[in-house]
């Protein structure tokens, strides 16, 4: 299915500079269906691994009971969902939206063979403009996503009109650490190593060096976490993980 026209982008900052490749705030998404072919690949050698150890760690986050209905926003090729599912046997039906239809073929594919079409949803959509009713969730999640939502605030909005009350917002996402030395290390990582293997296994360079800039510029921490609570949800908790690489954030509706 081709993607519609008149979509509005679900990730992406700032427009690029005058003169360069990179893609623009309204068609980011046509990049990411460009890497979906290696797009898990380049998240596997970029985090040695540890984005699926972030990734199942998520579904230790998770309200309490059975049943529960999860909708992952920004879901590319379903990792989260699948990640998260096989170690929360309390979720009963999950859907996931993305505007990127390629990474949503992929995922499809994975969700086929593990035969659970019949619990896992994924479907176009929209972060900004969630197509689902009021409170129709228990858990909304999001991995590397939010920090390239153009407007987070509206997104977190989104996020806790769809929650049932007591539901629960799961952000995983990018931080920097907070030791100098790890921070000074993680700095030079993202700006020396990051675009060249991202962009050398892709074959995409400017996506790469376009994601490592939406990497260090977004806020994190105590900052991130005073995000949701202007939005409205409340006993927010970040949970660094890896030296503080990237933070679980969690925030109930309520």
């Amino acid at each position: 299915m081709n993607p519609p026209a008149d979509r509005t982008p679900e990730s992406g900052l700032s427009a690029p500079s005058k003169g360069t490749d990179e893609p623009s705030r309204d068609r980011v998404w046509e990049m990411f269906d460009r890497i979906a072919p290696r797009y898990d690949l380049v998240n596997r050698l970029m985090t040695f691994g540890l984005d699926v150890r972030w990734r199942r760690r998520m579904a230790e986050y998770l309200p309490a009971g059975d049943g529960l209905r999860v909708l992952d926003l920004a879901t590319g090729t379903a990792d989260q969902l699948l990640l998260m599912m096989e170690g929360a046997p309390g979720i009963g039906r999950a859907v996931g939206i993305d505007l990127a239809e390629a990474m949503l073929a992929r995922g499809r594919d994975k969700v086929a063979e593990r035969g659970w079409q019949d619990r896992i949803e994924l479907r176009l959509g929209d972060a900004m403009a969630i197509p689902s009713e009021d409170d129709a969730f228990d858990a909304v999640t999001m991995s590397f996503g939010i920090r390239n939502v153009i407007d987070v605030s509206g997104a977190m909005a989104e996020m806790l009109r769809v929650l049932r009350p007591g539901g629960r917002a799961l952000i995983l996402e990018t931080s920097r650490p907070e030791s100098p030395l790890a921070r000074l290390g993680h700095r030079w990582y993202l700006r020396g190593v990051l675009p060249i293997l991202g962009g050398l296994v892709s074959g995409d360079f400017n996506a790469y060096r376009y994601l490592n800039r939406t990497a260090e510029s977004f806020p994190d921490g105590r900052e991130f976490c005073a995000l949701m609570e202007a939005a409205g949800f409340r006993d927010v908790q970040a949970h660094p993980r890896t030296l503080g690489v990237a933070t679980i954030y969690r925030g109930d509706k309520p």
